[in-house]
């Protein structure tokens, strides 16, 4: 990082000879129109001809509008001509409201290194074609920042989205505050904390999170950014104040400690799924797989198969079906995390609207075992049924109706057990388990992918329902790689290419190199 992107200097300040540009790039809800009055009021409070116009997108996520902005000094007069548009390479700020606009900038040419100050927000706001990926289609954001210090004469970024939340306020307020730090518009702060003033709705708020920005500008104005996610693994706790959950922690104190965290994770999840008592299961498998380990030369490899299993166990036992559907929606934690979400304020009352769309096949999963399959075995009234339940339904969780048939739904945790659901995930599991266990004396490196490939199946309904085609695919090919030595990388790249598309085209050709092995 070089020097001219770590500090902000008066000297920065940009030449009133021709008319000052700014493009913001925001998206709905953001408030970049407010950010672009706010930018023209402060021009026009200190003497200055501004102009502002919008281009707006619908192409991405909730859509991305590029404001525009020119000022220049009122002189002798004359009114200037202003242009309406930004031209690529002829922008002095560009300010974005997360880290690919930043970039999308970079590639329409608005920001240039002898040019433009560009000030971005580094938190995310995916697009449609990062969430559609079976796998992780997340943008690499060290690719941005590469290109944005490449790319930029001065470049201001952190995460101002999550600095606003923080001070009660949105986006804009923090952006508004980090321009004002730059030093790049020869105006003075308070000019900038009058125009808030003037706007009359939430100033206190907005004044905060502009005041927050316009210091962290001053101190750090660059954070670093990292293509690896967060993973926190609390350690494992001496003690939790609970008998049954002391017993469960005892038990994982046996195992060896590298497992300890992904343990303690694991245990938590099946806990908070469905019960203690079912997390003591998952450490009834996990028991048998590190004796497994052990006896295969697992401890002088740091026990992979044993940690890999610690993770995937735990993921598949918590598999997403009605009932777990049912009870994230209308947990206490989740209304609190929406209303944080969108700024509700107290008083205001808020409705959430959730899609659904169930099919008989989820209703027959969350019958008793014979029910359900006393129907799957009768067509013609399983047809029936279908008609009337497999339809899109708006429901809003705050109303009584649907709040309270949601939480009937999600009682039937108790027996959860019992459905046919829940044996045939654990006939799957079994199974994938069973696979496991047999490569791990032959070829212990494949053994491990294979518990990595219960990545595949996620979800429920259609979703859940084309992960399992693609793991049964990816699983078809064990035969063919068990006694190759390469046999684990083969796996691992056709999971990848699993994860790749939706529609399994990429599979499809790893498939077939495999054959010609």
């Amino acid at each position: 990082m070089t020097l001219k992107h770590t500090q902000i200097a008066a000297h920065q300040r940009l030449s009133t000879d021709k008319p000052l540009s700014l493009a913001i790039l925001a998206m709905g809800g953001q408030g970049g129109g407010v950010l672009a009055d706010w930018i023209v009021a402060v021009a026009e409070r200190s003497g200055w001809i501004a102009q502002s116009t919008s281009v707006p997108g619908v192409a991405q996520r909730t859509g991305a509008t590029i404001y525009y902005i020119e000022m220049l000094p009122e002189k002798d007069g004359a009114q200037p001509v202003l242009s309406l548009m930004p031209s690529p390479g002829d922008v002095d700020i560009v300010l974005a409201a997360e880290l690919m606009e930043a970039g999308r900038s970079v590639l329409r040419g608005l920001v240039t290194p002898d040019k433009t100050t560009l000030i971005a927000s580094t938190h995310r706001s995916f697009a449609i074609g990062e969430k559609e990926k079976p796998g992780d289609g997340i943008g690499n954001p060290e690719t941005v920042t590469q290109a944005t210090d490449f790319a930029a004469r001065n470049t201001i970024a952190f995460d101002m989205d999550t600095l606003a939340v923080k001070n009660g306020s949105v986006i804009s307020a923090s952006m508004f505050g980090a321009l004002a730090a730059s030093g790049t518009l020869p105006f003075e702060r308070s000019a900038y904390e009058e125009t808030i003033k003037e706007g009359g709705k939430g100033v206190s708020a907005s004044l905060k999170a502009f005041d927050a920005a316009f210091e962290r500008t001053k101190i750090k104005p660059r954070d670093s950014v990292s293509n690896e996610p967060f993973k926190r693994l609390d350690p494992l706790p001496g003690i939790t104040g609970n008998v049954v959950l002391d017993a469960l922690v005892a038990r994982i104190a046996a195992f060896p400690e590298i497992a300890h965290a992904m343990l303690f994770a694991g245990v938590k999840k099946l806990t908070d799924f469905q019960d203690p008592a079912y997390a003591d299961e998952y450490l009834d498998h996990m028991s048998e797989i590190l004796s497994r380990d052990q006896k295969n030369g697992g401890e002088a490899k740091g026990y992979p198969f044993t940690v890999q299993a610690a993770k995937y166990l735990a993921v598949a036992m918590a598999y997403d079906d009605v009932v777990r559907v049912a009870d994230l929606k209308v947990r206490a934690s989740r209304f609190e995390r929406v209303r944080r979400e969108v700024g509700a304020k107290d008083g205001q009352i808020l409705y959430m609207t959730e899609y659904m769309h169930p099919r008989m096949e989820e209703i027959c999963g969350t019958m008793p075992r014979r029910m359900g399959e006393w129907i799957e075995n009768r067509p013609k009234l399983f047809a029936r049924l279908d008609k009337i339940v497999n339809k899109g339904r708006r429901v809003r969780t705050g109303t009584l109706f649907w709040f309270f048939g949601l939480y009937a739904m999600s009682s039937l945790r108790r027996i959860r057990r019992k459905t046919l659901r829940h044996a045939r995930e654990m006939e799957h599991l079994q199974a994938w388990l069973d696979a496991a266990k047999a490569t791990l004396p032959v070829n212990y490196d494949l053994a491990v992918e294979l518990l990595g490939n219960r990545r595949l199946v996620k979800g429920y309904s259609d979703t859940h329902s084309r992960g399992l085609s693609k793991f049964d695919r990816v699983m078809s090919v064990l035969p063919q790689l068990r006694q190759r030595e390469d046999g684990a990388d083969w796996m691992r790249r056709l999971r990848q290419a699993a994860l790749a598309d939706e529609k399994g085209e990429l599979l499809d050709g790893a498939i077939k190199t495999i054959a010609t092995l």
